[in-house]
């Protein structure tokens, strides 16, 4: 099947979804396992490197994990195909352990002028003396989910498609990648300066996408590194290649079973030339407004088309 989830994106969905039901099961039996596997603040008691990696696997409710993972789904499928597994795995790995630096740092700060309120006089120097009494305390700073790494994958598209359309709730109408990533990126630096208080790691958001921006410039400069540009553009120009492949080796099979007449040549080679102008068709209208513009009808003759040999 054409549109079937990739090895790695399949397997982190998988695993999310383990975790978030391990979570309130073990919490049952009295295991706090976002204790355990959150990212605490690099001063508590309870904070342990692993957690740099395990936080990414853990959410706080369904909505926090259903919306982590639907960007995963609708992202990372397309950048996972385009960059290959090994990659995209590194890729998103190390942009949610750069997020959670960029959170670890954030914090700090908020600690230190947390303190200073108190006591103006307290240097930065003396600032870790004092975290070290109230390192049990600072447990309750706890960081858990994926968004860091997600919004890096968000990146990711926006950089490699840049003017892919995209139909994306709340716009009533089909915007093009590169504004909705910028858009998002407005969004969590204000909310990162607004100190809402609502409970979200806006930076660690942010983290995840300066990571992900350094990296994917990198490899642009540095094409022998792996990455290549190229690969993005060419991706829709491979899926149409694909399906011609196909379509070619299918009309095949059917000219011989008909034993190829003059008659029935020309009736196939009408109908195999109008299948694929519609495949065609369809195909363009993915590249420029996304899967989801797509009617029902035409999800099924491009699912029909993909699954013929």
């Amino acid at each position: 099947m054409m549109f079937r989830i990739p090895t790695i994106t399949k397997n982190l969905l998988i695993i999310n979804l383990i975790a978030f039901f391990a979570t309130f099961v073990l919490q049952l039996r009295g295991f706090d396992l976002a204790n355990v596997g959150g990212l605490h603040f690099f001063m508590a008691s309870d904070f342990h490197l692993y957690q740099l990696v395990t936080y990414l696997f853990l959410h706080a409710n369904f909505m926090h994990i259903l919306s982590n993972m639907f960007g995963l789904w609708m992202f990372g499928c397309v950048i996972e195909n385009v960059w290959g597994p090994k990659k995209f795995l590194f890729y998103y790995i190390s942009c949610g352990i750069g997020a959670g630096l960029l959170q670890e740092i954030a914090q700090l700060g908020s600690f230190y002028m947390m303190i200073s309120e108190q006591d103006p006089n307290v240097s930065f120097g003396e600032i870790f003396a004092i975290g070290q009494q109230l390192s049990h305390q600072l447990n309750a700073w706890t960081t858990i989910g994926a968004s860091g790494a997600v919004y890096a994958v968000i990146l990711a598209f926006g950089m490699t498609f840049p003017n892919e359309r995209l139909f994306i709730i709340p716009f009533p109408f089909p915007i093009k990648a590169k504004w909705f990533v910028l858009f998002y990126v407005a969004i969590e630096f204000f909310s990162a300066l607004g100190s809402s208080g609502d409970g979200v790691a806006h930076t660690a958001h942010l983290g995840g996408m300066l990571f992900g921006f350094l990296m994917i410039r990198y490899w642009n400069r540095h094409p022998s590194s792996g990455f290549d540009r190229g690969r993005g553009q060419q991706f829709f120009e491979n899926l149409k290649r694909n399906f011609e492949q196909r379509q070619q080796q299918r009309g095949n099979n059917m000219h011989a079973e008909r034993g190829g007449s003059k008659e029935d040549d020309r009736e196939f080679n009408a109908r195999k030339h109008q299948n694929q102008e519609e495949i065609d068709a369809i195909l363009d209208k993915i590249r420029k407004s996304g899967y989801d513009s797509l009617t029902k009808e035409e999800k099924k003759k491009l699912f029909d088309a993909s699954n013929q040999r």
